[in-house]
């Protein structure tokens, strides 16, 4: 009986060992490379666009209707979401400006006297030069136009800042002996040199822009301007446009520029502006 059990015992161990060898040797080998090629196909196509332009720098020269001006903006896009990213949509400005003002009745002359000390041209009437350095921060807005290229697209801009107004008086060489090629005096106009400084019969021509610099006065105020800016550039990391608007200037005491006009403490005026600078 116990030869019939061992038996029984070995037999089974034999019929195991043989069945887990034939399972081994008849398996499928996994095919890894195609579960790669799943992966891959699975995963998303990531597609590299353009890199969003955050900033702005541009040079621009105005033509005002009471002078010229010559500026600066730095730009921040502030809009950088998939859609606007490349339309500038929104920018944030800081702008530096450097202006003469001028009188619409200024006009320059040239004088028949010999021996001036300087040039023979000069505006008659005019008592005074004046510049100001204004800074200002505000903000251009895109109301229409596409991000095509070669595509006109027109903002709106708004600037607010403060002026540091420049006063220096304007100098004439006036002749002692009108009937001599000798050199005259440089006189600005006062009460007491009003009547020589508007005769024309002894005015040689100008002092010259130096003369009276040391005289300059400074003056504070405010300044804030409106305009439409109209971008022309074909590639988007140049900046091309031109700007039309409105701007105004309040001082703290009154400009005088003409010895026969009243002096204000405002200017008010349009300009049209042409521009160009870089993006990135």
């Amino acid at each position: 009986m116990n030869r019939v059990f061992k038996a029984s015992i070995l037999l089974l161990a034999s019929c195991t060992a043989a069945v887990q060898t034939y399972a081994q040797t008849t398996a499928r080998p996994v095919d890894t490379t195609r579960k790669n090629k799943v992966q891959q196909i699975r995963q998303p196509v990531v597609r590299k666009g353009p890199a969003g332009i955050k900033n702005e720098l541009s040079f621009g020269i105005c033509l005002n209707t009471n002078g010229w001006s010559a500026y600066t903006d730095f730009g921040k896009v502030k809009s950088l979401d998939g859609k606007r990213k490349d339309m500038f949509y929104k920018v944030r400005l800081m702008q530096l400006e450097f202006t003469e003002k001028k009188d619409n009745s200024e006009k320059k002359i040239t004088s028949p006297l010999p021996g001036g000390s300087g040039s023979p041209k000069y505006i008659y009437g005019k008592i005074n030069n004046f510049y100001a350095l204004k800074f200002g921060v505000g903000s251009m807005r895109m109301i229409a136009g596409k991000p095509d290229p070669g595509a006109v697209s027109i903002h709106w801009l708004n600037v607010i800042g403060v002026s540091l107004g420049m006063e220096k008086p304007y100098y004439v060489n006036v002749a002692t002996d009108p009937g001599t090629a000798t050199a005259g005096n440089a006189i600005k106009y006062s009460e007491t040199t009003g009547s020589a400084f508007l005769n024309r019969n002894l005015i040689q021509g100008g002092g010259g822009f130096s003369k009276g610099l040391g005289e300059m006065k400074f003056i504070p105020g405010g300044h804030i301007k409106s305009a439409l800016h109209f971008d022309f550039s074909a590639n988007r990391k140049n900046v091309i446009g031109a700007e039309t608007g409105l701007n105004f200037e309040y001082y703290s005491q009154d400009i005088s520029l003409m010895a026969n006009r009243k002096g204000t403490p405002y200017f008010l005026d349009a300009y049209v502006a042409f521009q160009f600078g870089k993006r990135w």
